[in-house]
């Protein structure tokens, strides 16, 4: 099975305040078809925020982002800016767990 995984890269005002209008959002996430997330935020600068976002397909998280609610949501989490995003597919995968991908 091929997955989507949205890279969404964007700066914070304030990252404990960000998180819990993320958290407050996962319902939302796992109706529009997430299957699993990663939060990371930079080592330098704990404001600059990565999210890792698995769906089953581009077309999830497409719709996922034109969500007007996504919108709205980024802005009471104080994002700056606009984020930088990416559609990545996996092309290798190691650890427990994983299987090899076709």
């Amino acid at each position: 099975m091929c997955v989507t995984v949205l890279v969404v890269k964007h700066k914070v005002r304030d990252f404990g305040v960000w998180k819990s209008v993320f958290d407050a959002r996962e319902p939302v996430r796992w109706w529009h078809g997430v299957r699993r997330h990663w939060l990371y935020r930079s080592a330098e600068d704990p404001d600059d925020v990565l999210v890792a976002i698995e769906f089953i397909s581009p077309e999830q998280a497409r719709a996922y982002l034109q969500d007007p609610e996504l919108r709205e949501a980024m802005q009471r989490g104080g994002v700056q800016g606009e984020p930088h995003v990416h559609f990545c597919e996996p092309v290798n995968l190691s650890g427990a767990g994983y299987g090899n991908l076709p």
